[in-house]
């Protein structure tokens, strides 16, 4: 894998926030779509935990992610698609996730009342990529190449 793929899809993912999370739960698959704030290759994100989604996780951690723009030409597509494992963070991995998101989207740490209650029945999670692929359909259709997360 070239290494100006990696740098290609670090660079996709710090220029987008939104990402559809697919989820498996109770035999039928589903997707929501979540702000992220990355690090690295692993995907930060916040949800309620009674969320359909949420739910899903906490039965089966495994999920799946895109992050891609809405194309009129598919020859312009490109975009991340990845596989792996979401997890719950506490603790220091929680304050540090905390700060991260912060720091991307700073209407979170307003004090606007609405956000605040809402922000009280949330929980923390991270997606950690296993298996990584950047689409870029410039380069031919269906071209994508495979990064190593780690």
């Amino acid at each position: 894998m070239p290494e100006a793929s990696r740098e290609r899809a670090l660079a996709y993912l710090r220029a987008h926030h939104v990402m559809t999370l697919a989820t498996h739960g109770a035999g039928v698959p589903w997707a929501a779509a979540v702000f992220y704030a990355n690090d690295g290759f692993d995907l930060i994100f916040l949800s309620s935990p009674s969320s359909r989604h949420c739910g899903n996780l906490a039965a089966n951690p495994r999920a799946a992610a895109t992050i891609q723009e809405d194309y009129a030409d598919w020859t312009e597509i490109k975009g991340v698609q990845m596989e792996g494992t979401v997890t719950e963070l506490g603790g220091e991995t929680e304050r540090a996730a905390r700060s991260l998101y912060g720091a991307r989207f700073p209407f979170v740490r307003q004090a606007v009342p609405a956000l605040a209650e809402a922000l009280k029945k949330i929980r923390w999670y991270r997606l950690a990529p296993e298996r990584l692929y950047y689409i870029d359909n410039s380069r031919g259709f269906g071209h994508r190449d495979e990064i190593a997360p780690g």
